[in-house]
């Protein structure tokens, strides 16, 4: 079977779990259940079989298409095999198999399985189709699938039981599951409606959505579109306004946290493996497009892509990871940590296009950071629903001393928590001080300084987090569970199975770090500077090693931020809440980073309230109007007027001349619009 068969497979299978848990759950739960692992392993399978072409990038990229539409414009549906392409679908398929095998044990009991298995294995197929399809129509159809099935997950719990609120505690406002669906959908949305008006400008241009079409005739289309001032500019923006929103970006980030409302393994899904991760795909898929524009054009506006990509990403990595220190609920310190990591990504993609010198380095290190966070985010959010299963809770000041009654989940949870903080030999490490390191070479101090900032703040929050959950003295709220009969003790074998096997792909992975990033890196540059034929340019020489340099200020800026939120939260010397309330402008601080700067209440005002408003207006009036008029006022007057034109030609002969005009009249203007 060749590559182009297994791709093709790779994405199909998904979409055929679909159809068999539906149709197992007529026959046998444990049937259905068997489906619902099966395909997604299978997906997993080929994409593994598809990895040996990355090793042999001269072979790619390769294509296959059907013609979908011939008449009027010709629209194909095919596969793009490339090292990005690659990469993607290895990351999704393998670490949602992972997930599904997890979902199994996690979703035990819940009347609505089926419903959420089918979800899952929808939402994979999804993203598969959105990283594997050759033109950017489908790779849309693919990308509103992905957030369709997102509002479902979300939202899945729609009956709004008190039980499954997130927010608080009191008297911070609580939030229902299908408010918090309905933002996703609202907020991703909008940038949604923007990207695909970008689509449409691209088109006009180069009368192709072809992906390679739009790499190899860049060289005609880019000028045409470079005589308009202004219309790259804007081409960008538009374009950069879904990814935006997809991976919760500055300023469309605030929906990710809500995304804590679906059960957990939604947010493996959603934070590890799929949704937020196909914005950094579609950033890396522009690249080609303005770096041309930019190096090769000379078209200056171009140049804006990869400014509005690095500062988005590292303004996203700071805020977001300002509002990681203060977080109660875990999973919704876990997503802060999304939205920041994302926004590395981000920033080292960035750098590929703002220095000739760093364009296959910047792109290695933005799509093998998505790796290594794909790995370690989905273990520590597979952890984190275990512990929250255990503890009957969402906060994390309602766990602690947890090391003792889960032992393997504790394990599994401080590899992945030590690869978010950066520490080597681990993943995080190698990937995130390849971003650093870019932003050096690419000479932007501000953003460097601001991402090296992001590391101290990523240090405190997450040694705060491990802290909480598993040191210290034991809750009320634990006590309590004990006092009930509750038993603390691990989850279900396919649920701390599933976070152990992730734990150990974050080591193996870590140790090989530095061959993964040689291999990554000759893919793409085998793919840009050979086969798209990118010029470039080798960094001139150092007055000292930028690397160690890097590595070493990484590794202290770890400790400066670790080493406090050690004293604090797990050998509890420090008393943070004396510590807080003593100092005013900390406490300020503090209510500012809890509020989420404000941003989230400006979203509730004026997007969600006020999209609500518009809906109502829209289908209460307008809607209203409409259908009133087409269904009641029309007919009626239709109704009332057709036997009077009859009964008028039973009257007399001098009415008959008027009749027949009438008539003809009538056939006329039926003609008119049927050939029309």
């Amino acid at each position: 079977m060749d590559t182009l068969q297994l791709a093709w497979l790779c994405m199909i299978f998904p979409f055929i779990g679909v159809v068999m848990i539906a149709l197992m759950d007529r026959i046998n739960p444990t049937l259905r259940s068997a489906a619902a692992v099966f395909f997604p392993l299978l997906s997993a399978a080929a994409s593994l079989m598809i990895l040996p072409n990355l090793f042999h990038p001269e072979v790619l990229p390769m294509e296959s298409s059907i013609i979908w539409i011939n008449v009027p414009i010709v629209v194909e549906f095919g596969i793009l095999v490339d090292p990005l392409s690659i990469i993607l679908a290895n990351v999704v398929a393998i670490v949602s198999s992972v997930i599904a095998v997890y979902c199994l044990g996690y979703m035990e009991g819940d009347p609505g399985k089926t419903r959420f298995l089918m979800l899952v294995n929808l939402f994979i197929g999804s993203m598969l189709l959105l990283v594997l399809v050759n033109n950017l129509l489908f790779l849309f159809v693919g990308w509103k699938l992905v957030g369709l099935c997102s509002y479902a997950l979300i939202g899945y719990y729609w009956r709004d039981e008190k039980k499954y609120w997130i927010g608080g505690p009191a008297p911070t406002k609580f939030t229902t599951p299908s408010h918090c669906g309905l933002k996703a959908l609202v907020v991703t949305g909008l940038g949604d409606m923007l990207m695909l008006g970008g689509i449409f400008v691209v088109y006009y241009y180069a009368k192709t959505l072809n992906i390679m079409e739009l790499y190899t005739t860049a060289a005609i289309w880019i000028p045409e579109m470079a005589k308009t001032p202004g219309m790259i500019i804007l081409a960008t923006c538009l374009l950069l306004a879904g990814p935006i929103g997809k991976s919760a970006q500055f300023p469309f980030h605030e929906w990710l946290p809500e995304a804590m409302a679906g059960p957990g393994p939604v947010s493996a899904l959603i934070h590890a493996a799929t949704m937020v991760k196909s914005g950094v795909y579609l950033v890396a898929r522009f690249i080609p497009i303005f770096y041309y524009g930019y190096w090769v054009a000379g078209v200056e506006e171009a140049s804006m892509f990869f400014t509005i990509v690095a500062w988005v990403g590292v303004i996203t990595a700071f805020v977001a990871a300002t509002q990681g220190l203060v977080a109660l609920e875990l999973k919704k310190a876990l997503a802060f940590s999304t939205v920041s990591q994302i926004g590395y990504m981000w920033v080292g993609l960035g750098m590929a296009g703002l220095s000739q010198s760093v364009l296959v380095g910047g792109t290695t290190s933005g799509i093998f950071h998505l790796v290594s966070h794909a790995v370690f985010k989905a273990c520590l959010f597979l952890c984190a629903g275990s512990i929250i299963h255990a503890a009957h809770s969402i906060y994390m000041n309602d766990m602690g001393s947890m090391k003792k009654y889960m032992p393997i989940t504790w394990i599994a949870m401080l590899i992945a928590a030590l690869c978010l903080m950066g520490l080597p030999p681990l993943p995080g490490f190698w990937s995130k001080d390849m971003i650093l390191l870019k932003a050096l070479e690419a000479h932007h101090m501000p953003i460097f300084v601001l991402s090296m900032l992001t590391v101290v703040l990523t240090a405190f929050y997450t040694t705060r987090m491990v802290g909480m959950i598993f040191f210290g003295p034991e809750s009320k709220n634990i006590q309590h569970v004990k006092e009930e009969g509750g038993h603390l003790h691990e989850a279900s074998p396919t649920m701390w199975g599933a976070c152990a096997v992730l734990a150990v792909l974050v080591v193996v992975l870590g140790l090989l770090g530095p061959k993964v990033e040689h291999i990554i890196q000759e893919g793409f540059s085998t793919n840009l500077t050979g086969t798209l034929n990118l010029p470039v340019m080798h960094a001139g020489e150092h007055p000292f090693n930028y690397h160690i340099f890097v590595s070493v200020l990484s590794v202290m800026s770890i400790f400066l931020g670790a080493i406090p939120a050690y004293m604090i939260y797990i050998s509890r010397k420090w008393d943070p809440k004396a510590i807080v309330e003593g100092n005013s402008i900390l406490r300020s601080f503090h209510q500012f980073f809890w509020n989420r700067w404000y941003i989230d209440a400006f979203y509730l005002k004026f997007i969600m309230n006020g999209t609500l408003k518009l809906g109502n207006i829209v289908g209460f009036k307008i809607e209203k109007s409409f259908d009133d008029l087409a269904h009641t006022k029309i007919p009626g007057f239709v109704a009332n007027r057709i036997p009077a034109l009859f009964l008028r030609l039973q009257t007399e002969s001098e009415d008959l001349a008027f009749n027949l005009a009438y008539i003809v009249a009538i056939f006329i203007g039926i003609l008119f619009v049927v050939l029309l």
